[in-house]
C-alpha cells in the first residue's frame, strides 16, 4: 500500500466505509434522476466535474503485489469506466472533459459555435441529426460522437453500449476538414481501355465552319472521331502532349506521341483556315463585297489554298476576274436563267452597243461564260467529285531545264541538277528528297515543274458537269449547250487544273519537310547516342595534304596531352613515323582516330601499312574512321576559343576529332545542329 499515492489510499478508505452501494452506483442513480427532472439549458445547475486527469493516471502506477490493493484498483477501474458511460448518456453541454481522440477536435471546434448560438428552443427528435463519417473509429469513440451529435434534448432511454451499434448514414455523406475524395475511374472504363463518346464527337469552337472539325481532322490524320473529339477537349484544357499520352491513354486510344503531334499540327491548320476564313467575311462585309454564294465558298475551304483561291478576286488592289467584271455588267441573272429557266432567255436583249463588253452578242456570251465558270470552280461537290477522279488516275510531277537556264546560267549549279533535267515520277511514288531537289532547282531558276494530269481526267468531269452536277432543268437550245461545254471546260483549265496544281505542290513540300527533319532527328539521335570509347588514350588526326596532318592526344579523361603537326603525304613518310611512333610509345596510346575530311583515304593506308608491319610494337595499335562533320566550324567557335585558348585552330578540330569517339554526346552537343551534316539537304 506504501507504493500507491495518497489519492488512491484516500479513494480505497471511502469506498470501505460506505455501506452496502459503492459511490458509483449512487452517481448513477443520481444521473437518473437528473434526467427525468429536465429543465431547459439556462436552469440547468452546473454538475461538479469529475476529477479525470487524477484517475487517468493511477492506471499508469503499477499494481502493489497486496490483494487488498489489488480490489481497491480494481474498484477504482470499474468506478472510472461507469462514470465514463453515465457522461455518454449525459448532455454534452454538461461535460466537455470527456477524452475525445486528437483527430476529432477540429470537428468539436466546429460544432460548438452552433451549438453556443441556438436558440433556447429545444430541436423537434423529428430533425435529421448531422452525422460525421470518420473512416477509423473504436467502439468507444464512435459512441460517444454519436452522442455528442444526437438532438439537444437529453435522451431518458436507457444508454446501450456496445460493438454493434452502428452508425446512421446519411443521405450526402461529408467530413468537416476532410479533402475531398479522389474519383475513382468505374468499372465501365477501367485503366487502359478506350473510353468512347464522353462528351460525343459534336465539338464546338470559336469560328464555326461547315464542315466539322472532329471530321475533318479524323480524314486528315486517318485516326477515329472520337479519339479526335477527345483530344480538342484535352488541347483546350492545355494538357501537354506527355501528360495526355503517360495519363490520358484510355482517351485517346492508346496513341503515341508521335501521332498525337500530327493530330495537333493539323488541329491548328484547320482553325488557321477556319480564322482567316472569318477574318475574309469581314472584310468582305465590311467593303460590301460579300454575297449568299461567296459566303458559302469561303466556310466550305478547308485548306489555304482553297481560301487563296476563292478569296483571291476580292483582295485589294485586285482588278477584279472576269466573272466580277461580267457581273458588274449585269449578266448574272442571264447566267443563272441559262441553268434554271432557259426557256425564257434571250441574249440579244443583252446587248448595250455603247457599253463595252456588250456591244455584241459574242461579248455577251463570252461574259456568261465566264460567270458560269466561275460559279463551277467554286462549287463544293465539283470540286470533291475532281478530287475523287484524280485519286483514281495516274498524276505525276514533271521537271525539264529552263530555257533561260540553259543560254545564261552557271554551269556549276547547272550540273547539281543533272537529275532533274528530264524527270517524271508518279506523285504517289516520288522521294522526299527529290521534291526537295526540285524545289531549289525552280527556286534557282534552273528547272521548271509541272504537274501532268490526264486527259481522261478532263473528259470525263466535263462530261459529269454537263449530264450530271450542271444539267439544266429544262430543254437547252444548241448555241445555250455549247456555252455551257464552252463554260465547264474553261472553268476547268483556267480554274480548277492550276488549284490542283497548287494543291499537290503544297501537299508534296510539306510532307517532304516534316519527313526532312524526321530523319534528321533519327540520324541525330543515333549519331549522339554512339557507344564511347572509355579509359582509353587516343590520338585524334586531322588529315590534310599541304598543311599536314594535324595530332593530338588525349588521356582517358578528355585531358590534352600533346598536339603536333606530321606531313605523311609530302615524301617524308618514314621519318614521321618515327615521331608517331615515339608519341604513341610514351603515352601508350593504342588507338589512332582518323577524320573522314581530306586525304582520309591516304592517311588511313599509311596506318594499316604501319600496323601490318607492326612498325608500333609492342604495341597492339588499331584504327578507326570518324566523322568531323562541324569540326572545322566548331574550331573557330567562341566556346572551343574558351575551351582551348592556347590551342591553333587547326590543332582544335584534332582534339574536337579525338573526342567524338571518346565521348561522341559530351562533344556533339557543342556544335549547332545544322553543321553536323546528318539531314536531308540542311
Amino acid at each position: 500500500m506504501s507504493s500507491l499515492p495518497r489519492r488512491v489510499k484516500s479513494e480505497a478508505k471511502t469506498l470501505k466505509s460506505e455501506d452496502e452501494l459503492p459511490s458509483f452506483l449512487n452517481s448513477s442513480s443520481e444521473s437518473e434522476e437528473e434526467e427525468e427532472e429536465w429543465e431547459p439549458k439556462s436552469k440547468v445547475a452546473k454538475r461538479p466535474r469529475l476529477p479525470k486527469k487524477n484517475e487517468a493516471k493511477t492506471k499508469k502506477v503499477p499494481a502493489p503485489r497486496s490483494t487488498v490493493a489489488r480490489k481497491t484498483i480494481k474498484k477504482v477501474a470499474v468506478k472510472e469506466e461507469m462514470s465514463m458511460l453515465n457522461m455518454v448518456s449525459m448532455p454534452f453541454w454538461q461535460d466537455v472533459s470527456l477524452p475525445i481522440a486528437p483527430a476529432e477536435d477540429n470537428s468539436m471546434q466546429l460544432l460548438k459555435p452552433k451549438e453556443e448560438n441556438a436558440d433556447t428552443k429545444p430541436r423537434t427528435l423529428s430533425q435529421k441529426p448531422v452525422v460525421l463519417k470518420k473512416k477509423e473509429l473504436n467502439s468507444f469513440q464512435g459512441n460517444n460522437l454519436k452522442s455528442l451529435e444526437c438532438d439537444e434534448k437529453p435522451s431518458t432511454s436507457v444508454p446501450v453500449v456496445g460493438n454493434d451499434m452502428k452508425p446512421e448514414k446519411s443521405e450526402a455523406d461529408f467530413g468537416f476538414d476532410e479533402p475531398p475524395f479522389k474519383k475513382l475511374k468505374s468499372t465501365a472504363c477501367p485503366e487502359g481501355k478506350p473510353v468512347k463518346n464522353i462528351g460525343g464527337n459534336k465539338v464546338k469552337e470559336e469560328f464555326e465552319m461547315n464542315w466539322d472539325i472532329v471530321q475533318a481532322l479524323s480524314e486528315i490524320t486517318n485516326v477515329e472521331p472520337w479519339v479526335c473529339a477527345n483530344l480538342i477537349r484535352l488541347f483546350r484544357e492545355e494538357n501537354t502532349i506527355p501528360f495526355i499520352a503517360r495519363y490520358r491513354k484510355e482517351l485517346i486510344n492508346n496513341l503515341e506521341a508521335d501521332a498525337l503531334r500530327e493530330v495537333q499540327q493539323a488541329l491548328e491548320e484547320l482553325r488557321t483556315v477556319a480564322k482567316k476564313t472569318h477574318t475574309m467575311i469581314q472584310k468582305l462585309k465590311k467593303e460590301g463585297k460579300l454575297s449568299g454564294c461567296l459566303l458559302t465558298a469561303l466556310l466550305n475551304c478547308r485548306t489555304l489554298e482553297e481560301l487563296d483561291h476563292v478569296s483571291a478576286p476580292y483582295k485589294t488592289g485586285s482588278k477584279g476576274t472576269k466573272a466580277q467584271r461580267a457581273k458588274q455588267l449585269g449578266l448574272e441573272p442571264a447566267a443563272l436563267s441559262l441553268l434554271q429557266t432557259p426557256m425564257e432567255l434571250n441574249l440579244f436583249s443583252c446587248i448595250r452597243p455603247n457599253i463595252k463588253g456588250l456591244s455584241t452578242i459574242q461579248e455577251v456570251e463570252a461574259g456568261v461564260q465566264h460567270i458560269l465558270a466561275d460559279i463551277f470552280a467554286k462549287d463544293k461537290d465539283t470540286l470533291d467529285f475532281i478530287r475523287k477522279l484524280c485519286q483514281q488516275r495516274y498524276i505525276c510531277i514533271q521537271s525539264s531545264l529552263a530555257k533561260v537556264s540553259s543560254k545564261s546560267g552557271n554551269e556549276k549549279d547547272i550540273g547539281k541538277f543533272q537529275l532533274y533535267h528530264e524527270f517524271s515520277c508518279n506523285i504517289k511514288t516520288i522521294q522526299h528528297h527529290q521534291i526537295l531537289a526540285i524545289n531549289r532547282g525552280e527556286n534557282l531558276k534552273i528547272l521548271t515543274v509541272k504537274v501532268n494530269i490526264p486527259d481522261g481526267v478532263k473528259n470525263e468531269f466535263c462530261w459529269w458537269c454537263v449530264n450530271e452536277r450542271w444539267r439544266p432543268k429544262q430543254f437547252l437550245k444548241p448555241e445555250f449547250m455549247r456555252i455551257l461545254r464552252n463554260s465547264v471546260e474553261d472553268a476547268y483549265k483556267r480554274l480548277i487544273y492550276p488549284l490542283l496544281c497548287r494543291e499537290y505542290r503544297s501537299k508534296l513540300t510539306s510532307d517532304a519537310e516534316k519527313e526532312s527533319v524526321m530523319m534528321f532527328g533519327r540520324n541525330l539521335r543515333q549519331l549522339l547516342l554512339t557507344s564511347p570509347v572509355r579509359g582509353r588514350t587516343l590520338m585524334g588526326v586531322d588529315p590534310g595534304y599541304k598543311h599536314g596532318c594535324k595530332l593530338a592526344i588525349i588521356s582517358p579523361t578528355s585531358q590534352i596531352l600533346h598536339t603536333d603537326v606530321t606531313y605523311l603525304h609530302s615524301g617524308q613518310g618514314f621519318r614521321e613515323a618515327e615521331k608517331i611512333k615515339r608519341l604513341l610509345l610514351q603515352y601508350n596510346c593504342s588507338t589512332v582516330v582518323i577524320g573522314n575530311g581530306t586525304a582520309c583515304r591516304e592517311t588511313e593506308a599509311y596506318f594499316a601499312d604501319l600496323i601490318m608491319k607492326k612498325y608500333f610494337a609492342p604495341l597492339d595499335v588499331v584504327y578507326c574512321i570518324v566523322s568531323e562533320a562541324g569540326a572545322s566550324i566548331y574550331s573557330v567557335s567562341p566556346e572551343a576559343c574558351k575551351e582551348m585558348p592556347d590551342l591553333d585552330p587547326n590543332l582544335r578540330s584534332a582534339v574536337s576529332i579525338a573526342r567524338r569517339v571518346q565521348d561522341p554526346l559530351a562533344e556533339l552537343v557543342k556544335i549547332e545542329p545544322k553543321h553536323i551534316g546528318v539531314g536531308m539537304y540542311q
